[in-house]
C-alpha cells in the first residue's frame, strides 16, 4: 500500500503529495487533499507511529506548547493538521520558545519516567516508575542505551568502561529536582517549527517525566536553540548553578548515546570526551 492509498483508506482522498524534511522512523509528506486541506503524513510500512499520536495528545492536553492536531492515527499512518513553517526562529522567537517550555515543564508528574514506554527516534525508550531522578537517569537512560551501542558495535570498550565509572559516581554532580516534570524529551532545534520568527509548533515528542535540565541541554547541543532560548525559559524559572560548566554535558550523554547507538562515529567521540573529562 502506498501512502496515497493508506491516506484514501483513512477518508483523505489525496489530490497531490509533496515530501518534507525529516523522516527518521518514517516517510513524511505535506499532502494536498482533494477537498482542498493540506495535512502532514507520516507514513511507516514497519508500523511505530501510534505511539507518537498518543505522546502528541498528551503534550496537546496540558495546554502549554503548540502541536500539530492529530487528525487520524494508526501504527503506519499518522494524519496531522499541517502547520505553516519555514526559516529560523528570531531572537525573540527563541525567548518565546524558552518560555513555552518552561510553562510544559510546570506539568508535574507522579515519579519519573511514565505510565507506558515510549520511544525516541526509531528506539524504545522505557519509562518504568521510578523514586528518584538520579536512579532513573543511571538506571533507565545512561547504562542501559550504552550497552546497546557497545552490542551494536559503536561504542569502544573504553567509553562503556568510562560510562560505568561515570554512572557510579553521578549523584556528586546531578541532584534531584523539585518534582518530576514533564519533558518534551527529543527538543533539539528541528523539532521546534518557525513562522516568521515565531514558534509555529513543537513536533515529535519523547515525552517522559524528567529532570527539566534534560530538555535544556539538548536544546543547544546541535546549536540553533542559545542564549536567547536559556534566557526565556529563565524568566519562568532561573537556572540553577552549574548548569552550564558541568549538568549540561551529563544530561547530554543520553541523547549522545542515543545517536551513538544509531550512527556511532562522532558521536560516540562525544561521549568518551564528556566521560574522560569528568572521570579520567
Amino acid at each position: 500500500m502506498t501512502p496515497a492509498e493508506a491516506l484514501a483508506a483513512a477518508g483523505f482522498p489525496v489530490a497531490r503529495l509533496s515530501p518534507l524534511s525529516g523522516g527518521c522512523i518514517a516517510e513524511v509528506f505535506r499532502a494536498d487533499l482533494a477537498d482542498g486541506r493540506q495535512v502532514a503524513v507520516k507514513w511507516s510500512p514497519v508500523g511505530g507511529l501510534a505511539v507518537e499520536a498518543f505522546m502528541l495528545g498528551r503534550l496537546a492536553a496540558t495546554g502549554t506548547v503548540p502541536v500539530p492536531e492529530v487528525l487520524a492515527s494508526e501504527d503506519r499512518l499518522l494524519v496531522l493538521r499541517y502547520v505553516e513553517h519555514g526559516g529560523a526562529l528570531s531572537a525573540a522567537g527563541e525567548r518565546q520558545a524558552g518560555r513555552l517550555l518552561a510553562a510544559l515543564h510546570a506539568v508535574k508528574g507522579p515519579h519519573f519516567g511514565y505510565d507506558r514506554d515510549t520511544v525516541i527516534g526509531p528506539l524504545p525508550q522505557p519509562n518504568p516508575p521510578t523514586a528518584r531522578w538520579v536512579d532513573f537517569f543511571r538506571d533507565h537512560r545512561l547504562l542501559p542505551m550504552a550497552d546497546r551501542a557497545r552490542e551494536a558495535g559503536r561504542l569502544p570498550a573504553a567509553t562503556r568502561a568510562r560510562i560505568d565509572r561515570l554512572a557510579a559516581r553521578l549523584g556528586d554532580w546531578i541532584g534531584e529536582p523539585a518534582y518530576p516534570a514533564l519533558l518534551h524529551g527529543d527538543l533539539w532545534p528541528g523539532n521546534v517549527l518557525a513562522h516568521r520568527g515565531a514558534v509555529a509548533a513543537f513536533i515529535d515528542p519523547a515525552i517522559y517525566w524528567g529532570h527539566p535540565e534534560m530538555d535544556l541541554a539538548f536544546a543547544g547541543l546541535f546549536g540553533g536553540l542559545g542564549e536567547d532560548f536559556l534566557a526565556g525559559y529563565g524568566e519562568a524559572a532561573p537556572l540553577a548553578p552549574g548548569f552550564r560548566e558541568v549538568r549540561r554535558d551529563l544530561c547530554n550523554l543520553w541523547p549522545l548515546l542515543v545517536h551513538a547507538r544509531l550512527f556511532g562515529g562522532s558521536y560516540a567521540q562525544q561521549v568518551d570526551r564528556i566521560a574522560a573529562r569528568l572521570v579520567g
